[in-house]
């Protein structure tokens, strides 16, 4: 080959590249909200310390939520509202005697699993004590 072939090909190279390089940035951007440099708050921040050491202490790293085996799937805020309610109920020896999972139902509903039993709603809850953690949890977690 000769050095006018390879000066050619290096100068296609580079008219590529500039071609190619907006499409590169722009895929880096992340569109969930249908704004253009708009993120959902959940994805501008860190985890809540609760999902942050919920996660660590199953060591899985640093995750964005605490998902276990066999848990019900939620969207990822209900996950660290699920962590933050957790982390609230292991400090207090009088909910610890209830074993809580979120989930999301069939029609996109918010699902609360106590002891096996299933609530749609905060107020349906079986104890107050556990009505009061979960609106605190939901309140540190819009902080």
């Amino acid at each position: 080959m000769d050095t006018s072939t390879l000066v050619i090909a290096g100068i296609v190279i580079l008219v590529m590249l500039a071609f190619l390089y907006p499409v590169f940035v722009k895929s880096r951007k992340v569109n969930l909200t249908g704004k253009t440099d708009d993120k959902p708050d959940w994805m501008r921040e860190t985890p809540p310390r609760a999902s942050s050491k919920a996660s660590l202490a199953d060591n899985e790293g640093v995750t964005v939520f605490d998902h276990d085996k066999g848990e019900k799937i939620a969207s990822p805020f209900v996950e660290q509202i699920e962590d933050i309610l957790r982390a609230r109920m292991d400090a207090d020896p009088h909910l610890k005697q209830f074993e809580i999972d979120l989930g999301t139902s069939e029609d996109g509903g918010l699902e609360i699993w106590v002891n096996g039993e299933k609530y749609t709603d905060i107020k349906a809850l079986p104890d107050e004590k556990l009505k009061q953690a979960f609106a605190e949890a939901v309140k540190q977690w819009n902080k």
